[in-house]
């Protein structure tokens, strides 16, 4: 979802990727899937990308640091961003604004209320977020079943997967929800974040802060 709608808003350009720390499996799981998405429109010579980076322990100021110097290889001349969490993207957005470019496409996950704000004020263009709501209630719901003895493999929606250490494993897969300036009213009417924080700083922007 992150690399879809960077895509969808830089459907073609000079790409940088800022992936997460080397040392945490999901790091290239994302990544993965990232490239999935965008390989298409690398194949057809419409995206290039430019630069790419792991992020040492997930820390923002290293994605910082990392965009920082990709920047100065590419002299500036980078289209979009896909960070691959909220932590990363505030990096990002911190060396992109040093360099007057704040408001290209850059993406990431999490629903941090700092990135938020961030896409808000439009200097982050989407956060994937996950209702917690929805995934206490499916976890309560897999739990009751599960004592009262229905099998992992027999859960209704359940589909077997391979996590990024290697390990088969059984889930129930729930949507994700890229939030954008378009929808940012779902995670304030959801109670996950206050229209004040998300808000902040933010003038002239779009629903709800106008």
């Amino acid at each position: 979802m992150q690399a879809r709608a960077v895509l969808e808003r830089a459907p073609s350009g000079n790409y940088v990727m800022i992936k997460g720390s080397p040392t945490d499996p999901n790091a290239d799981f994302l990544r993965g899937g990232q490239q999935e998405v965008l390989q298409e429109a690398i194949d057809a010579g419409d995206i290039t990308i430019v630069g790419e980076a792991y992020t040492d322990q997930w820390l923002p100021a290293n994605a910082q640091r990392n965009m920082e110097q990709i920047l100065t290889a590419t002299d500036n001349e980078v289209d979009a961003v896909v960070a691959s969490n909220d932590g990363t993207a505030g990096g990002v957005v911190a060396a992109l604004t040093a360099q007057g470019m704040a408001g290209i496409p850059v993406s990431g996950q999490d629903g941090d209320h700092a990135a938020l704000n961030r896409v808000a004020k439009g200097t982050q263009s989407v956060s994937v977020w996950k209702d917690a709501r929805d995934l206490g209630r499916a976890a309560g719901e897999i739990a009751v079943a599960m004592a009262g003895g229905t099998a992992m493999a027999d859960i209704p929606g359940a589909v077997q997967w391979t996590s990024p250490s290697g390990n088969i494993l059984w889930a129930r897969f729930l949507a994700p929800v890229p939030v954008t300036q378009d929808n940012l009213s779902t995670v304030v009417d959801a109670g996950w974040i206050p229209l004040e924080t998300l808000c902040q700083g933010v003038e002239g922007g779009p629903a709800p802060c106008n």
